[in-house]
């Protein structure tokens, strides 16, 4: 009778802990970003199962560990994401895909540990992830004690969870890989034109709050359609691939930089004078014709023409009048360089404001 009330009891307890990791994975399955999923994840096992430490390690520089760092960014990651080289992981799991309990020699499992921590753990549980079949890191739960996870015990259920959290890594993955062609150019890597409009009227905003200025510049290659129609559209699209990388470089960290259609570019700088302005511009344009685009025996000048705008105009009066002023001044300049130089070509038609 004894031995039937303790299988009852065991029995028991296998089922609320069934119940638990049950609810974790209901929680976590409806998740579509990083941040959300790794908060509930950690903190879910935590409180549910009575885990002191809970973590994730993340192979560096793949794909999803790249991404992560980009868009997820918080102090929950910051506290509780490894990044290991994947051939010392390998190494500790042994390129395994089954859970792995430990709770002796723990020392080479510390370059799972997220920096700076030093968990007091007697008893480790290794659970791989994976996405599209590759291995990606590892769920892992510290105990203090030495017996929370031996070795020999039943991993089904860590093995369960293990699986679910990887559909959730999959389909976060590709739901924030759409978010993130939203909101940027996918040829450059520079926002896009939506994107710098949102941003426009936030930066308008504060420099009407302090009272700083806020410039603009309006760029665009000269004789950008003869590249195309002479080399091609692939070297038209390294061109902007070029120009792109140099201005971020260029600005400063407080600068913003988008790319609004084809071949032109806007640079949104707070705090900005417009004499500071026209002197940045200028310092772009030095760069760009002393640094052609080589490629193959191509070298390729690259000649901008620039429209500037500021909010010390007082006829500026919100975000849409600046880019709207900015852009005529383009004009203006495009149109003394074809007096200049007798080069006469259509201008582009006339942009549409009223959807910013």
């Amino acid at each position: 009778m004894a031995d039937f009330k303790e299988i009852l009891e065991i029995l028991k307890i296998n089922q609320e802990i069934s119940r638990k990791f049950f609810e974790i994975e209901t929680n976590i399955l409806s998740i579509l970003n990083f941040k959300d999923l790794f908060k509930t994840l950690l903190t879910e096992i935590q409180e549910k199962m009575g885990v002191p430490f809970v973590w994730i390690s993340m192979i560096d520089k793949s794909d999803i560990s790249n991404l992560i760092q980009e868009l997820a960014y918080s102090e929950i990651l910051k506290e509780r994401l490894n990044l290991i080289d994947r051939e010392v992981f390998l190494g500790l799991i042994k390129g395994s895909l089954k859970p792995i309990l430990v709770n002796d020699h723990l020392e080479p499992f510390y370059k799972l540990f997220p920096q700076r921590q030093n968990y007091p753990i007697r008893s480790l549980a290794i659970s791989p992830l994976t996405l599209n079949g590759e291995i990606i890191g590892s769920l892992n739960q510290g105990d203090y004690s030495k017996h929370r996870f031996s070795p020999g015990m039943d991993t089904s259920l860590f093995e369960q969870l293990s699986i679910k959290v990887s559909i959730c890594l999959s389909n976060v993955m590709a739901h924030e890989k759409l978010k993130l062609l939203a909101y940027w150019d996918p040829l450059t890597g520079l926002l896009n034109r939506r994107v710098m409009a949102r941003v426009l009227e936030r930066e308008i905003k504060r420099a009407e709050r302090y009272g700083t200025p806020l410039s603009l510049v309006f760029l665009d290659l000269d004789d950008f359609k003869t590249v195309n129609d002479r080399y091609g559209h692939d070297l038209g699209d390294d061109l902007l691939k070029y120009v792109a990388k140099h201005l971020i470089e260029m600005i400063r960290e407080t600068d913003i930089v988008a790319r609004f259609a084809g071949d032109e570019f806007v640079i949104i700088l707070p705090n900005t004078t417009i004499k500071e302005t026209r002197k940045f511009v200028a310092r772009l344009q030095s760069f760009f014709l002393k640094h052609p685009m080589n490629i193959g025996v191509i070298s390729m000048p690259i000649s901008i023409s620039s429209g500037i705008s500021s909010t010390e105009d007082k006829a500026i009066t919100d975000a849409a009048s600046l880019l709207k002023k900015a852009d005529q001044m383009l004009y203006q300049a495009k149109k003394k360089k074809r007096e200049r130089f007798l080069y006469h070509r259509p201008h582009k038609s006339k942009r549409l404001f009223n959807d910013i």
